[in-house]
């Protein structure tokens, strides 16, 4: 095992520590390499980099994955990870809100429909005012 995918795990284990497992199986049967991809790169070198917290890196991928419109599970996922790493659901929101601006109310109405199962999974609804 690699360094990189060692130091990319343990990101995971902080970030994703509920789902890590189910991403690796999607991929075991038809593109191992690809969770290894994953792991190495963004995990590994990306978010390991100074200059940003996990808390701060997890807002920006679920701005990136709202405004993508079309990463449900990814955003999903990155909505956990941002609880994970100490982001409240309404800072998750208001980001989501932020995108509305750049990427459409479609983009932002599907993003908070993602956050919204996310917290309900979670136990984590109604949101505080």
């Amino acid at each position: 095992m690699s360094n990189r995918y060692e130091k990319g795990m343990e990101i995971l284990k902080i970030t994703n520590k509920d789902t890590i497992e189910e991403v690796f199986k999607e991929l075991e049967d038809i593109a191992p390499d690809l969770g290894r991809f994953v792991v190495e790169f963004p995990y590994s070198e990306i978010y390991t980099r100074d200059g940003l917290d996990l808390k701060t890196r997890e807002l920006i991928t679920v701005g990136a994955l709202t405004a993508m419109g079309n990463a449900e599970t990814q955003l999903k996922d990155h909505i956990n990870a941002a609880l994970n790493v100490g982001n409240t659901p309404e800072e998750i929101i208001e980001v989501i809100i932020q995108i509305s601006a750049y990427a459409g109310f479609p983009a932002a109405i599907n993003g908070v429909k993602g956050a919204k199962e996310v917290f309900k999974s979670k136990n984590l609804l109604p949101l505080k005012k």
